[in-house]
C-alpha cells in the first residue's frame, strides 16, 4: 500500500474507462414475444438507438445510422417510440419527423415541418396512433401542444384529437379501444404540482365523445393512467401527500394501497412507468421508501402489497407483459442494467448492462444513508461516499477533500445505484456527499414543497448543513470543500458559492446564474416553473434579482469552473458565459469549457471524458494536490503561479 495525499491516489477507474463501454438505457417494452428498448450511445455521438431482442435471444438494432430515436417535445423528450406486432414508430431527433419501420429502411409518417411528436399510443385496431404534438411553427409565440391522430398510411401532421390546454401527456387506450385516457395541465403548474386525468369514448368514426374529468386538479398530481385488462382505469395520485395507486370504478375513485411511500415520479420526460398489470387483479409496481426503491405485487382487491425480492435498490422504467416484467435495476454494487423478470419463478435475466466497466471491491465506495438536521431542526437526507482505495492511504491525520453534489431538477432526486463517476472521485481519495435537499422527490409532497418560493435558500441551506454535518463528525477537511451540480444543481452550486462562505471551490455544469434571464429565455415546459420556485415574474422581480448569483459576484470568493453545451435550449450558453466573465473580472481563479454539439446534458463520450478530467485537474490546482492521472491542462484564469 502506498501513502499519497488525498486526491493523488492512483485509480483504475479512469474517465476513458467510464465512457468506453457505456450506454444510457431508456424506455423498454414488450411486443408479443419481442422486447424493445432504447439506448443512448456516447461512442456514436450520443445517438439513441432502438434495439430489439427476439425470442431466440438475438439482439439487433432497429433504427439504422443516422437515425436518432429521440423526441424534443418539452426539450427533455422521452416516449420517443412504440411498437406493435413488429412495427416500430419513432421520432427522429434531427428532423423531429415520425417514422415507422418493420426492420427495413424507416419510412416517414409525418411531413417536414415545425412539428414535434412524443408519447405514442397505438389504437387497438392498429390503423392509426395518437401522439402528443408540439407545434413550433410560429416563432412569435410559445409552442402549441395537443393530442393528434396520426395515420401511418398517409404522410401528414395529424388530425386534432384534444386541444386547448398548455400541456398533454400519457394518452392510453382501453384494451378494446373504445375509451381513451390522458393527462393535461396548464401554466404555471408543472406536472408534479397539479394535473388532470380525463377520459372520453372513442367513436366508431375515430372522433372522441364528450370528455369526463376523472381525477386531479391544480393541487393534485396525477401520474401514469393505465387500463387494467378488464377495462378499469388506474392511476397514481398524491392527493394524500404521497403518490399512491388508485382506480376509477363505478363512478368512484378508490385507493388501492394507502402508504407513506411514493408510487409516482416527477414527470420530466414522457413514457415514465412505475407499474403494470400482471392480471386484472395483480399489479407489479415499484415504490420509493426510506431512500430506496422496492418492487412489489399488489392485489387490487385485498390491497395486500407483497414484496418481490430483487438485488436492486433502485428500479425504474417498469414494464409488465404476459408472465414477465422489464425494469432498469441498480444497486450500490451494480450499475444500471435492463432486467427481465419471470413473474412465475422469480428468475431474472440481465438483457443489457449500461456499462462494461467492472469495479473491483477494493475500489468500491458504498453509500452511507445519512439524515442530518437542517434549518429549524427539520431533517434532510443524503448519501455519503467515503474515499475507498485499498492500495492507497493518506498521511496520518489528513482528512479528505469533500465534493458535495447538488442534483438537477430541482424537482428530482439522487439514488444509490452504482455511479462510476462518483467512484472516480472516491477512488482518488476525494469524499462525495450526494444530497437530496428539500424539494427532492421520494419523501412525499410536503418535502417536495419545501422548495416552494424558496429555491436558492432551502437547497443551499441543506447542501451547507450536509457538509457541516460531516465536518462536525471529523470526516472531511473543512478547508477543501467543493460543490458541483448541473442545470438546477448548477444554480444551487452557484448560489452556495455566492451567498454562503463554506465552500472553497465549485463546478457548474450548464447552471443558472441569472434567474431573470431564465424566466425570459427558457423553453415552454419550464417557462412558468419559477413561479412556484421563486414567485411570479415580473411581479417578483426584486426576489429574482436578489437570488441571482450574477448580481452578487463580488461575494463569490473562491475558484469555480464552468461547463456548457453550446446547443443548450434549456439553460442557454449566455448564462455560463455571463457568470464566467463576471468571475474572471473579480480576479478569482476560474475556467470555462464549452462543447460544440451538446445540448442540456452531455451525450458525447469525448466531452464527458474531458469534463470529468478537467474538473479533477481544476480541484488539484486550487486545493494543492497533483492527480496521478495524465490530464490535458485546463486554462485557468487568475490562478497565481504558486498555485501550480
Amino acid at each position: 500500500m502506498t501513502i499519497n495525499p488525498y486526491g493523488s491516489w492512483k485509480s483504475p477507474i479512469t474517465s476513458e474507462g467510464i465512457v468506453a463501454g457505456v450506454v444510457g438505457i431508456g424506455t423498454a417494452m414488450f411486443d408479443g414475444k419481442d422486447i424493445y428498448w432504447s439506448e443512448t450511445r456516447p461512442q456514436e455521438g450520443g445517438r439513441s438507438v432502438i434495439v430489439r431482442r427476439s425470442p431466440d435471444s438475438t439482439v439487433a438494432d432497429v433504427t439504422p445510422t443516422p437515425f436518432n430515436a429521440r423526441s424534443r417535445v418539452h426539450e427533455y423528450g422521452g416516449g420517443a417510440f412504440t411498437a406493435r406486432e413488429g412495427t416500430v414508430y419513432f421520432a427522429n431527433f434531427t428532423d423531429q419527423r415520425v417514422y415507422r419501420t418493420t426492420g427495413k429502411e424507416p419510412e416517414p409518417v409525418t411531413p417536414e415541418d415545425s412539428m414535434r411528436y412524443a408519447d405514442f399510443a397505438i389504437a387497438p385496431e392498429r390503423e392509426r396512433l395518437i401522439a402528443v404534438r408540439e407545434d413550433c411553427s410560429n416563432k412569435e409565440r410559445e409552442p402549441v401542444n395537443s393530442l393528434v391522430w396520426l395515420d401511418p398510411g398517409n404522410v401528414g401532421a395529424g388530425t386534432m384529437a384534444v386541444e386547448g390546454n398548455d400541456f398533454y401527456s400519457s394518452p392510453r387506450f382501453s384494451a378494446d379501444g373504445t375509451r381513451l385516457a390522458w393527462l393535461t395541465w396548464n401554466h404555471p403548474n408543472m406536472p408534479w404540482d397539479g394535473t388532470e386525468l380525463w377520459v372520453a369514448n372513442v367513436r366508431s368514426d375515430g372522433t372522441l365523445g364528450d370528455a369526463e374529468l376523472v381525477a386531479g386538479g391544480p393541487e393534485e398530481s396525477v401520474f401514469q393512467p393505465e387500463w387494467s385488462p378488464d377495462g378499469v382505469l388506474h392511476f397514481v395520485s398524491d392527493r394524500t401527500g404521497w403518490w399512491n395507486l388508485y382506480r376509477a370504478r363505478d363512478g368512484h375513485t378508490e385507493a388501492l394501497c394507502h402508504r407513506e411511500s411514493e408510487f409516482g415520479l416527477p414527470q420530466w420526460v414522457f413514457g415514465m412507468s412505475t407499474y403494470g398489470f400482471e392480471s386484472a387483479r395483480s399489479i407489479i409496481c415499484s415504490y420509493h421508501d426510506a431512500g430506496r426503491t422496492h418492487l412489489a405485487r399488489l392485489d387490487t382487491e385485498s390491497g395486500d402489497l407483497a414484496p418481490v425480492e430483487t438485488p436492486y435498490t433502485e428500479i425504474e422504467n417498469l414494464s409488465v407483459g404476459v408472465g414477465q416484467a422489464l425494469y432498469q435495476g441498480g444497486a450500490p454494487d451494480r450499475q444500471s442494467e435492463l432486467v427481465r423478470l419471470d413473474l412465475s419463478s422469480g428468475d431474472t435475466e440481465v438483457l443489457r448492462h449500461s456499462s462494461t466497466l467492472e469495479i473491483e471491491q477494493a475500489f468500491l465506495s458504498s453509500p452511507e444513508t445519512i439524515e442530518f438536521p437542517t434549518e429549524n431542526g427539520a431533517p434532510a437526507y443524503a448519501f455519503f461516499y467515503p474515499p475507498k482505495n485499498d492500495r492507497c492511504r493518506a498521511p496520518e491525520k489528513d482528512k479528505p477533500p469533500l465534493l458535495v453534489l447538488s442534483h438537477g431538477g430541482p424537482t428530482a432526486a439522487t439514488d444509490t445505484a452504482l455511479n462510476p463517476a462518483i467512484q472516480y472521485w472516491t477512488s482518488r481519495g476525494i469524499a462525495v456527499l450526494d444530497v437530496n435537499y428539500g424539494g427532492s422527490t421520494g419523501y412525499g409532497r410536503a418535502y417536495r414543497e419545501r422548495l416552494k418560493d424558496r429555491w436558492g435558500i432551502v437547497d443551499v441551506d441543506d447542501s451547507v448543513n450536509a457538509a457541516k454535518y460531516l465536518i462536525e463528525a471529523g470526516r472531511v477537511d473543512p478547508k477543501r470543500l467543493a460543490i458541483r451540480g448541473g442545470s438546477a444543481g448548477g444554480y444551487t452550486t452557484l448560489a452556495a458559492l455566492t451567498f454562503r462562505d463554506l465552500f472553497k471551490a465549485g463546478a457548474s455544469y450548464y447552471g443558472v446564474c441569472d434567474l431573470e434571464v431564465l424566466a425570459r429565455d427558457t423553453h415552454k415546459f419550464e417557462s412558468r416553473y419559477l413561479d412556484s420556485l421563486i414567485g411570479p415574474y415580473p411581479q417578483k422581480t426584486d426576489v429574482y434579482r436578489s437570488r441571482s448569483p450574477i448580481n452578487f459576484v463580488e461575494r463569490l470568493s473562491c475558484p469555480i469552473i464552468f461547463f456548457q453545451g453550446l446547443d443548450d435550449k434549456v439553460v442557454p450558453p449566455n448564462q455560463a458565459e455571463l457568470m464566467f466573465e463576471a468571475v474572471r473580472q473579480t480576479g478569482h481563479p476560474t475556467a470555462y469549457l464549452a462543447f460544440e454539439g451538446e445540448g442540456h446534458g452531455f451525450r458525447k463520450a469525448e466531452h464527458i471524458k474531458r469534463a470529468l478530467d478537467a474538473e479533477l485537474y481544476f480541484y488539484g490546482r486550487v486545493f494543492g494536490f497533483s492527480p496521478y492521472d495524465d490530464i490535458e491542462p485546463v486554462k485557468i484564469e487568475n490562478l497565481p503561479a504558486a498555485g501550480g
